[in-house]
C-alpha cells in the first residue's frame, strides 16, 4: 500500500512511498518550472529521505506533460528566493541514498541540472534533454557546465551548451547522460531501478566523475578546434564563448573550483546587455501572439482545406508550410508548365530535407500526397482559407480577389501575401472585406519563421484569431501589423535603403556599407541583400529609362547573384568581389547630380541607415501600425536577421539611449534632406528619458 506523507497543501511537491522507495512528485503546471516552492519542496523531500531509516532510495518524477523544463520565468528580474538552484542540485547529489530522476517530456536547463544531480537517470524513449540557457544569453548556472562534460563527454557537452538544442533520450543514453530507457510505464521502471541500486556504494556522483575528461586533458586543442568550427555561428554572441570557457574549467580544474568559474561567468553574462536583450526577446516573442482590441470570446473559424494561387517561389513555399502541418492544399496556376515547375521545386525541396535526415521518405510522400495541383480556378471553391501569391501589382491582385469573391464559399478567409500593397484596397474589390487579411510570408516561405498578419480596417476579429492560430500550427511566429506601405518590416527597410544609396553617391562603397552592417551583427548588408534577393525586384523593366543606380545596373543585366553580377561581381561559387563597373556607375551618377564625393565614416553609416530605422519604427508605433515596440523587434529578428543579442531595433535604441539616437539624427538631418522627418514619439521619449521597451 502506498502511504501519502503530509505536506502543506500549497506545495507543488508531494511524497509517497512504494515500499522503501520515496517517490518525490512535482505538480507545478504547465511545465514544472523550478520556482521557489518547487525548490523548497525538493530540499524538504531529500531531508525527509535522510531522516527516515526505512527509506532506502528516492525517485524524483513530475506530473503532467514534462519533467522540470527549466527556471520559472516569472522570477526573472526579481530578487532571488532561497534556496538557489545550485544548492538544491548539490543537496540531491549529496543525499546518502540513491536518487533516480525519472524523465519524461523535457528535462531542460535547471531540469537537466536536477537530473545531473541525481545519481541515476531513466527516461522514456521520446524524452528530450538539453540546456537552452545560451538562447537567453546565459549558461547553465547550477553546476551544469561542470557535471555535463563529466557525464556525457566534453564534445557532447560543448555542442549542447553552445547550441541550446536538446537531444533525444536514445542519443542521451548512447553518450551516458541517461542510464536506462524505460520501455513502458516510467514510474514502475524508475522504482525498479531504485530497488536495483539501493545498496550500491559509493554512489555515482556526477561531480566526482573523471573518466570522460581524460580525452580533453590529453588533447586541449579540442576547445580551439570547436571554436574554429563554429566561428561563423557564434559571431557576435558572448554566451557561447562563456559556455566554452566554463567547460574548459571543468576539464582543467577540480569540480569545486570549476563551479566558482561557472558562477563568475554566469554573473558576468547576467549583468551584460546581451543577456538582457535575449531575455527581453524571449518575452517579446510571446507577447506578439496577443492581439489587442479583440473580444475575449472570439472563436477561430474552422480551417481544414487551404488554397494557394500561384506556384512560384512564394506560392510553393507557402503551400509547403500547410502540407507539412497536414493540411490538404489546392494550388492553382495559369499554365501547366508553371504548375509543373512549381510542384517539382516543392518535391525537390522536400527531398533535400529528407536527404539531411530531417524528415523521412514516407513523410515526403505524405506531404506531396496532400497537394492538389490544378489550372482550374474554380477548384478553390471548397477551401476554407485561400492565399494569393501572385505578382506584386495592385491591379492583378484586385482582379484575383474579384474572381475569388464570386467562387469562394461563405466564411472562407481570403488572404494576400503582398509585401507592400494596401490590404484595404484589395479587400474593397470583394463584397466581403471582413474576410480579407494580409498574410505576408517571408522568403523562402517554407523556411523563414516570421509571418506578418496584416489587419485591414474591416478584417473580422475571428479572421485575425484564426490567422494567429494557423501561424502556430505551421510553426510561424506571427506579428499583427496595420495597413501602411510595407507594413512593419519592409517599411523600416525603405529609409535604410534610401540612405545607403545616398551614401554610395556621397563617397561610401557597397563593401564599406555592407561591412558596417555585418560587423553590427546583421547576416548581410543592404547591397549584399539586394544582390541575393534580386536587384531587378520592382524594376520597371525599361532599359532605356535610367533614373538611379539600380536602373543602371538592371539595364546591363546586373540583377544580382542569379546573373553573376549586381552591386558585386560573383565567381562561379557566388563569392563576391568589388566591381569596377559598379564603382564607375556610382561616380558617374554622383557627377551628374553634382554630388561632391568625400570620405564617409562608419559612424555616419550607422546613424543614417540604422538610426533612421529606429525613427521609422517609432512612426509605426505612433500611427498604431504595430501593437507594441517588441512586435517590431520580433519582425526584425525573425524576418531580417537583426542580431537577437541586440534585442531588435527598438530595444537596441533603448540600450544606446534615445537621446543619442536623436542627437545622431540631428547631426545627419541636413545630409538626409527632405526624405527624412522626425517621429514626434521618438523626440518626446528622448526628451523625457523614456524607453520604447518598458
Amino acid at each position: 500500500m502506498t502511504d501519502v506523507i503530509d505536506k502543506p497543501t500549497t506545495s507543488p511537491i508531494s511524497t509517497t512511498r512504494h515500499g522503501d522507495v520515496l517517490i518525490v512528485t512535482s505538480n507545478n503546471p504547465p511545465v514544472n518550472a523550478l520556482g521557489a516552492a518547487v525548490r523548497q519542496g525538493l530540499v524538504a523531500a531529500i531531508d525527509e529521505a535522510e531522516k527516515d531509516d526505512a527509506i532506502k532510495a528516492v525517485v524524483i518524477r513530475c506530473e503532467g506533460q514534462t519533467f522540470f523544463a527549466g527556471a520559472d520565468i516569472t522570477e526573472f528580474g526579481k530578487p532571488p528566493v532561497m534556496p538557489w538552484l545550485p544548492s538544491v542540485v548539490d543537496t540531491i547529489e549529496n543525499c546518502s541514498k540513491p536518487v533516480v530522476a525519472a524523465i519524461h517530456g523535457t528535462a531542460l536547463g535547471g531540469g537537466l541540472e536536477v537530473a545531473l544531480g541525481s545519481h541515476y537517470r531513466i527516461a522514456v524513449p521520446d524524452a528530450k534533454l538539453g540546456v537552452p540557457e545560451v538562447k537567453l544569453g546565459l549558461l547553465p548556472g547550477a553546476g551544469g557546465t561542470q557535471r555535463l562534460p563529466r557525464v556525457a563527454g566534453v564534445q557532447k557537452a560543448l555542442e549542447m551548451v553552445t547550441s541550446g538544442t536538446p537531444i533525444g533520450a536514445r542519443e542521451a543514453f548512447s553518450v551516458g547522460l541517461v542510464d536506462r530507457i524505460a520501455e513502458g510505464e516510467l514510474l514502475q521502471h524508475a522504482v525498479a531501478l531504485a530497488d536495483e541500486v539501493r545498496d550500491i556504494r559509493p554512489l555515482p556522483k556526477s561531480s566526482e566523475r573523471d573518466e570522460k575528461l581524460k580525452e580533453a586533458r590529453e588533447n586541449p586543442a579540442i576547445f580551439d578546434e570547436f571554436r574554429k568550427a563554429n566561428a561563423r555561428k557564434f559571431r557576435g554572441f558572448e554566451a557561447p564563448e562563456a559556455n566554452i570557457k566554463a567547460v574548459e574549467a571543468a576539464v582543467a580544474k577540480p569540480y569545486a573550483e570549476g563551479v566558482i568559474d561557472e558562477r563568475n561567468l554566469f554573473m558576468g553574462l547576467m549583468a551584460g546587455t546581451q543577456s538582457r536583450a535575449q531575455q527581453y526577446f524571449f518575452f517579446a516573442e510571446r507577447k506578439a501572439a496577443k492581439i489587442e482590441n479583440i473580444p475575449e470570446n472570439t472563436r477561430p473559424r474552422d480551417v481544414k482545406k487551404v488554397g494557394v494561387i500561384g506556384a512560384g517561389t512564394m506560392g510553393g513555399g507557402i503551400s509547403m508550410n500547410f502540407l507539412s502541418a497536414g493540411f490538404p492544399v489546392t494550388i492553382v496556376e495559369m499554365a501547366q508548365e508553371a504548375l509543373d515547375r512549381g510542384t517539382g521545386v516543392m518535391r525537390k525541396n522536400y527531398e533535400a530535407t529528407a536527404a539531411k535526415g530531417r524528415m523521412t521518405g514516407e513523410q515526403v510522400e505524405k506531404a506531396m500526397g496532400l497537394l492538389k495541383p490544378t489550372l482550374d480556378f474554380d477548384a478553390l471553391a471548397d477551401c476554407d482559407l485561400i492565399i494569393e501569391a501572385v505578382f506584386e501589382t495592385m491591379e492583378i491582385k484586385k482582379d484575383v480577389f474579384g474572381r475569388l469573391d464570386k467562387i469562394a464559399k461563405p466564411g472562407a478567409i481570403l488572404a494576400s501575401n503582398t509585401s507592400y500593397l494596401n490590404i484595404d484596397e484589395i479587400a474593397a474589390s470583394t463584397s466581403r472585406p471582413q474576410d480579407v487579411v494580409g498574410l505576408h510570408f517571408f522568403s523562402p516561405a517554407n523556411v523563414m519563421k516570421l509571418l506578418e498578419i496584416v489587419r485591414g480596417a474591416k478584417t473580422a476579429p475571428d479572421v485575425l484569431v484564426t490567422a494567429m492560430q494557423l501561424a502556430k500550427k505551421i510553426r510561424k511566429v506571427a506579428v499583427v501589423a496595420g495597413v501602411c506601405h510595407g507594413f512593419i518590416g519592409n517599411r523600416m527597410l525603405m529609409p535604410r535603403q534610401v540612405e545607403a544609396t545616398k551614401l554610395l553617391l556621397e563617397g561610401a562603397t557597397p563593401e564599406q556599407i555592407d561591412r558596417v552592417h555585418v560587423e553590427f551583427g546583421m547576416p548581410m548588408g543592404p547591397f549584399q541583400m539586394a544582390d541575393l534577393a534580386g536587384v531587378d525586384i520592382g524594376w520597371h523593366r525599361d532599359p532605356s529609362r535610367i533614373e538611379n543606380i539600380r536602373d543602371a545596373l538592371c539595364a546591363i543585366d546586373r540583377w544580382g547573384q542569379k546573373k553573376g553580377a549586381g552591386f558585386y561581381d560573383y565567381d562561379d561559387k557566388r563569392r563576391p568581389s568589388p566591381s569596377p563597373v559598379v564603382q564607375q556607375i556610382i561616380e558617374d551618377f554622383a557627377a551628374k547630380q553634382g554630388v561632391t564625393r568625400r570620405d564617409i565614416s562608419d559612424e555616419e553609416i550607422v546613424e543614417r541607415t540604422l538610426y533612421t530605422m529606429v525613427n521609422e519604427g517609432s512612426k509605426i508605433l505612433e500611427e498604431g501600425m504595430a501593437q507594441r515596440a517588441s512586435d517590431i523587434d520580433v519582425v526584425w529578428v525573425y524576418g531580417y536577421g537583426w542580431p537577437v543579442y541586440r534585442g531588435g531595433p527598438m530595444f537596441w535604441a533603448d540600450t544606446e539611449g534615445l537621446e543619442k539616437i536623436v542627437a545622431g539624427l540631428r547631426n545627419q538631418e541636413a545630409r538626409m534632406g527632405s526624405d527624412f522627418s522626425f517621429s514626434q514619439l521618438l523626440l518626446d521619449k528622448a526628451a523625457k528619458g523614456e524607453k520604447f521597451s518598458r
